[in-house]
């Protein structure tokens, strides 16, 4: 059915690839592998939900996968605060993909807040 705009999919597809790029570079170090696979599933999850509601054939099975994406965002950015925090990656290199967390986090909000009013 295609409800999403072609470039917020390459965008949300891009973040999971930055996230993986993370979880590689800290599996590189040698870091604990729960870590690695928490963020890169959490990171990755996100694209994948936002895929999925891409192709809803309803209200609610559009808002049902933006609403785990929003949850995974809020996880991935936790995890990247974490890696941070620990000195693995230097926050100022973390800190973009931290914001387009947020901001893809708003963005799925936004969505999910109009697609209930419109239900009414």
């Amino acid at each position: 059915m295609a409800r999403l705009q072609p470039d917020l999919i390459e965008r949300v597809e891009r973040f999971a690839d930055r996230v993986t790029d993370v979880g590689e570079e800290i599996d590189r170090q040698g870091r604990f592998h729960r870590v690695v696979e928490q963020v890169v599933a959490a990171g990755t999850s996100v694209g994948a939900n936002f895929c999925e509601a891409d192709e809803a054939l309803s209200r609610a099975d559009f808002c049902n996968p933006i609403g785990i994406a929003l949850r995974e965002l809020a996880e991935t950015r936790y995890w990247l605060r974490f890696i941070g925090r620990r000195g693995w990656i230097r926050e100022s290199r973390l800190r973009a993909l931290i914001d387009e967390s947020a901001e893809l986090r708003a963005i799925g909000g936004s969505m999910i807040a109009r697609t209930k009013r419109r239900g009414r």
